[in-house]
């Protein structure tokens, strides 16, 4: 009875895990390296880009004078404050029961089952559960770049896990609930500020009585509160309550849309931008499918400040960036997901992405000497 009633979910979290468990074993067992890829291990997975970063700060907590002597990489130290004090607490957390590395990957599979199960709930709201599970499941291997990201130590599994049910909360009247899970994507990622400007703008939509929407909204004021308090963090440990605007090459931000194209910036650096272009065309269309089937809508609103701002973004992962998108647009485009040959389609397509996936993480390594300080 209980598997029956809750068989979606049990599914999607063991598909999650076992998804997990096949990339970390790949690597644990060096397939990719006898298949082709450079000699690879399970460290090849712990250097991925941006991991290494998080658990320097889940060990220092930006303390330069813990950082500098015990970790070697290659970057200044001003650049840590970066990467938002929520995902290295969650290493700090289970580094308790393991070493740092694996803390890092097992944080990543915690926040991928969340994912996996949020996402479902956001597309049972407007599907059907048949439906909501099979997007579910497709959004466990496509887009292939958010597949990296569900088994490297990456913060986006969790930070979208908090967005979806913020706005899940929120479409249920749920406005406590709504704020704090927003608040706490906010400590994962700071364009989590992007679903701040979107219930800013819905209140300005939602046509209840101003002093009702009032008592609703305000929770919403403890995003900028935990705002204030990351930075006050950074004042307390650093010395510099503005140290996430003196990160160096951090801000990938343009006025203007398409200036990827042209930028002479460290992350493009590069003329092979045409798949952007691609993601920019799917992005835009699924903005039109969300406004034609669900109108004003919180999520349509949401995917549409979210994929607009990515056309501003001067960045050659332009993948990763507008990856909190992925559910939304994958919603926009359920119809034609859902069609049978589109599914035979996908099903013969994922030896590539997991080729893919491999591809990635197998050259995308920090370039670490020493584990040791990283235990």
């Amino acid at each position: 009875m209980y598997f029956t009633k809750f068989r979606h979910q049990i599914l999607l979290v063991l598909i999650t895990i076992a998804v997990s468990l096949f990339f970390w074993s790949t690597f644990y067992l060096n397939i990719p390296g006898k298949i082709g890829f450079n000699d690879v291990s399970l460290e090849t997975l712990f250097a991925n880009y941006d991991g290494p970063n998080y658990i320097v700060i889940s060990k220092c907590f930006y303390d330069k004078s813990c950082i500098g002597p015990n970790f070697s990489l290659p970057l200044p130290l001003e650049y840590y404050p970066a990467h938002f004090p929520g995902y290295p607490l969650t290493i700090k957390f289970l580094n308790f029961f393991t070493t740092g590395p694996k803390a890092m990957i097992f944080s990543t599979l915690l926040g991928s089952i969340l994912l996996s199960l949020s996402t479902y709930s956001l597309f049972k709201l407007f599907l059907s559960s048949k439906k909501s599970f099979y997007l579910s499941l497709l959004f466990i291997f496509f887009p292939a770049r958010f597949l990296v990201l569900r088994v490297i130590g990456a913060p986006e599994t969790w930070f979208l896990s908090f967005i979806i049910l913020s706005l899940i909360n929120f479409k249920k009247d749920k406005f406590l609930p709504s704020a704090i899970f927003a608040s706490l994507a906010l400590l994962f990622k700071t364009p989590a500020v992007l679903l701040g400007l979107t219930y800013l703008i819905y209140f300005f939509i939602d046509k209840r009585d101003f002093a009702q929407k009032f008592k609703k909204y305000i929770w919403y004021l403890l995003m900028p509160l935990t705002l204030f308090f990351i930075f006050l963090f950074y004042q307390n440990n650093i010395g510099n309550f503005f140290a996430y605007f003196h990160s160096g090459d951090n801000f990938h931000l343009n006025p203007l849309p398409y200036l990827v194209f042209i930028s002479q910036q460290t992350w493009v650096n590069t003329i092979w931008l045409e798949d952007i272009i691609y993601i920019y065309l799917f992005g835009l269309i699924a903005i039109y499918y969300l406004f034609k089937k669900f109108k004003l809508d919180i999520i349509t609103i949401f995917a549409s400040i979210f994929i607009l701002s990515t056309l501003l973004v001067s960045h050659r992962d332009i993948s990763r960036y507008i990856s909190p998108a992925y559910p939304f647009i994958l919603l926009a485009f359920h119809k034609f997901f859902n069609k049978k040959e589109i599914k035979i389609i996908l099903l013969l397509l994922i030896p590539a992405i997991i080729l893919f996936a491999i591809n990635h993480i197998a050259g995308n390594t920090a370039p670490i000497a020493d584990w040791l300080p990283y235990l």
